[in-house]
């Protein structure tokens, strides 16, 4: 078992996939991955809904230069969304990760950019992000030269951590709006993994929403999984 805990959104993930992405009840879904021989990856993946007949997929490709720890990735997506990510680990220091998330939503011109900063050491996981900026783009109806560039100034500065030893997790997560000054949510979790099972214990929504999971592993091909 690594020494590094698990990031504080995968607190409980086993469980939660065992219905939701292994044995999905409410969706029929598909995933095919191959990687050239430049290294490039290529991922296709589509989800159709069995209540409203709705498909959406998506296009991921992504590049990786192990040697100087960079990766490129870019996401298409049915509904026209373009993603881009560009990651350097271990690049300034050991442990550490710097991440800028892009997107672009050609449609009705939003434009957002997030820059995020992991740092993984033994028994600790801290991630912070914070919102670069977000641009809506207005094309007048009228006069197509005629642009309008209206900026979101909700900045919000998020950070999450998470320690664990020996199969305990413990972890919290804030949001903060730059702007008012203030915490905006929290959350918390606390959890236990063992070979044979996994346990976690959910405190969302500035603590007024309490949640609790457990994953039994029969064998190698059955599992329960409990959800409160």
């Amino acid at each position: 078992m690594s020494s590094i805990p698990v990031p504080f959104n995968d607190i409980g993930k086993s469980a939660k996939d065992l219905l939701t992405k292994d044995f999905p009840t409410d969706a029929v879904k598909l995933e095919v991955k191959t990687t050239a021989p430049n290294g490039v990856t290529f991922r296709v993946t589509g989800n159709k809904d069995s209540k409203t007949g709705i498909i959406h997929g998506d296009l991921e490709t992504k590049y990786s230069d192990k040697k100087n720890g960079l990766t490129f990735t870019e996401t298409w997506t049915t509904s026209n969304h373009l993603n881009g990510k560009i990651e350097l680990d271990n690049n300034f220091a050991k442990g550490l990760k710097l991440e800028l998330h892009t997107s672009l939503l050609p449609s009705v011109g939003q434009k957002n950019a997030k820059l995020g900063i992991t740092y993984k050491q033994p028994n600790v996981n801290t991630h912070a992000s914070l919102d670069i900026f977000k641009v809506l783009i207005f094309v007048s109806s009228t006069d197509p030269f005629i642009v309008d560039f209206v900026y979101d100034l909700q900045t919000h500065f998020s950070v999450d951590s998470v320690v664990g030893r020996d199969g305990f997790l413990a972890g919290g997560e804030v949001i903060y709006d730059v702007l008012d000054g203030k915490i905006t949510r929290y959350h918390g979790a606390l959890g236990f993994t063992a070979p044979e099972y996994a346990v976690a214990l959910h405190a969302t929504n500035s603590f007024s929403v309490f949640s609790g999971e457990l994953n039994q592993q029969l064998c190698s091909q059955r599992a329960i999984r409990f959800r409160v």
